[in-house]
């Protein structure tokens, strides 16, 4: 009887003391790491496209579990893959620890990632954005598909998803924006499209569209960028 009595004041006291301090705290993020990072492909792209930068990232000091790729089917709207990226960004938080992330995309990857950003609430959460050949305020090459696909279609110069994406301040507070635009790009028309206001806004050498992704002079200067 004893003894029972005795393992009762023990298991009272331990419930008494877990109640006192509460649920073990998350364990948060080691403070020397650098934010994850989220890349977002753009129109009929895919995330084996980020393979050259993300090498780059690795042998540079990133850990791989700070490099994450963000997929999704580009023929629908950027508000539903918008959607998607904020629910990815949640679990990448999670899993890491960490409070924010940096966002870097390509092409339409900039359109679904700024609806975020600016009505998803992904202001408080983005620390760097950046947007490599981005149709920010549209391009008149969308006009051939426009018919077909609804994120085409967003795309094109004067639609009201853009009208809504840049009415007001483009670059909502609390993020860090810079945007990269080659000279020779032919997807982006006019290649100044990119630019937006509030950003620091960069114009790289002679590229086509889907070079920019590899390139390594626009490589480090995303890296530099975002670290």
């Amino acid at each position: 009887m004893r003894r029972l009595l005795t393992r009762l004041g023990a298991a009272a006291a331990a419930a008494a003391l877990a109640f006192t301090l509460g649920p073990p705290a998350a364990q948060a993020a080691p403070a020397d790491q650098p934010d994850p990072v989220v890349f977002v492909h753009g129109f009929v792209g895919k995330g084996s496209q980020w393979s050259s930068m993300r090498q780059d990232f690795l042998d540079n000091g990133y850990p791989a579990d700070r490099l994450h790729v963000f997929t999704y089917d580009w023929t629908q709207s950027n508000r539903s893959t918008a959607e998607q990226l904020h629910d990815y960004i949640t679990g990448v938080r999670v899993r890491t620890g960490a409070t924010q992330v940096d966002v870097v995309t390509h092409s339409m990857g900039g359109l679904s990632s700024r609806w975020y950003i600016r009505y998803l609430g992904g202001a408080d959460v983005v620390d760097d954005w950046v947007s490599i050949g981005g149709p920010n305020n549209g391009t008149r090459v969308a006009g051939f598909c426009s018919t077909l696909l609804t994120s085409c279609r967003e795309m094109k110069r004067g639609s009201g998803f853009l009208g809504e994406l840049n009415d007001g301040d483009p670059t909502p507070p609390g993020v860090t924006y810079t945007t990269f635009r080659s000279p020779c790009d032919l997807i982006i028309s006019p290649v100044g499209s990119t630019r937006l206001d509030g950003a620091t806004n960069h114009r790289t050498r002679c590229l086509e569209h889907i070079s920019m992704m590899w390139d390594p002079g626009v490589i480090k200067a995303v890296r530099e960028t975002i670290r």
